[in-house]
């Protein structure tokens, strides 16, 4: 938390039905007002024992309807390093021999996965009469890794400030929804821990849903579905230098999640070298923790504002791609897994 905390300006939402949230008193020898102390009291209750990742998700997004995120420059600037770290390690506790053969049995449903849903993508964009970058945006999101794949392919096709808007909002929503659907409709069909984590690694956007999704489902789904979703992140250069030549862009930089050699490397210490199974543990219940409070951070930065301002037609095209690779995919994993 910041040395100088200041409320919000007057324009935010809570100024205009809750001032008193805004009003400060001197907490050891701060002037903290009731709306930081709610979020901080929301950020300890994640990292208790009671909080977990759809828990997290859900009351960040709770307070931020309700009565904002007096911190959302910081959380936003911490949520992309919270999770990147949370990642390297969780492969502290992951078996280098497992991740392979997890890796094998997910990467033609990675290779089909992408490129059907890129292709359906610009097929149901264009019967929406959605903008080509819009729906390419979206398309990605879908296909490789949520936000993240956005925000790489973003600055490849030159998408304006509300274009990525448009499109991190839709996959946003659709990623709360299935951080809370996906569990009970593993468990409703009785899919194994096999089954489920690597359905949630190919039909939920972003690594951090699809790692509290299989988090709460189980251990094994944890570490399938972690190895399965770094390996299909791994996409993102290919399909971003392929968008460069779709979209005739030149001097193209492509942003490489290195982050993901650091769980490479730390599933490899793991399993490798005994020492680090003293400590692994430990660095594990780590990684849990900051992901929940990765969640419950993803979930302050949301607004009402930006879920309207998406408008319905982005999230038909992202639930109809959504819907597809999710049935398609359990269908074929529920016969060949």
């Amino acid at each position: 938390m910041p040395t100088t905390l200041s409320p919000p300006p007057p324009t935010t939402p809570v100024a205009q039905w809750a001032p008193w949230l805004l009003a400060s008193r001197t907490v050891f020898g701060r002037r903290v007002t009731l709306q930081q102390a709610l979020f901080v009291l929301g950020g300890l209750f994640c990292l208790s024992p009671w909080g977990s990742p759809p828990v997290a998700l859900g009351l960040g997004l709770l307070l931020a309807l309700l009565v904002g995120n007096p911190f959302l420059p910081r959380t936003r600037a911490l949520t992309a390093k919270l999770l990147q770290y949370s990642v390297v390690g969780l492969g502290f506790g992951m078996n280098a021999h497992a991740a392979v053969q997890a890796g094998r049995s997910g990467l033609l449903f990675t290779v089909a996965t992408i490129v059907g849903t890129l292709l359906l993508g610009y097929l149901a964009g264009r019967a929406l009469g959605l903008s080509r970058r819009v729906t390419h945006l979206i398309a990605c999101g879908t296909a490789i890794c949520g936000g993240s794949a956005i925000a790489a392919v973003g600055p490849v096709v030159q998408a304006s400030e509300e274009e990525m808007s448009v499109s991190l909002g839709t996959v946003f929503v659709l990623n709360a929804i299935a951080l809370f659907a996906f569990p009970a409709i593993g468990h409703a069909l009785g899919l194994t821990q096999q089954q489920f984590g690597l359905w949630a690694a190919i039909a939920i956007h972003d690594t951090s849903s699809v790692v509290g999704a299989a988090a709460a489902y189980g251990d094994q789904a944890l570490q399938v579905a972690t190895t399965v979703k770094l390996a299909r992140a791994l996409w993102i250069i290919p399909v971003a230098l392929g968008t460069a030549l779709a979209f005739r862009e030149k001097k193209v930089k492509v942003k490489i999640p290195y982050f993901i050699l650091g769980f490479v490397a730390a599933m490899l210490l793991n399993s490798f070298v005994p020492a680090v199974g003293l400590v692994g543990p430990w660095l594990v219940k780590l990684a849990k923790i900051g992901l929940t409070l990765t969640l419950f951070f993803i979930g302050a930065s949301m607004s009402a504002k930006v879920i309207r301002a998406v408008g319905p037609r982005p999230y038909v095209l992202g639930l109809t791609l959504w819907v597809l690779i999710s049935s398609i995919s359990l269908y074929v994993i529920l016969h060949t897994v």
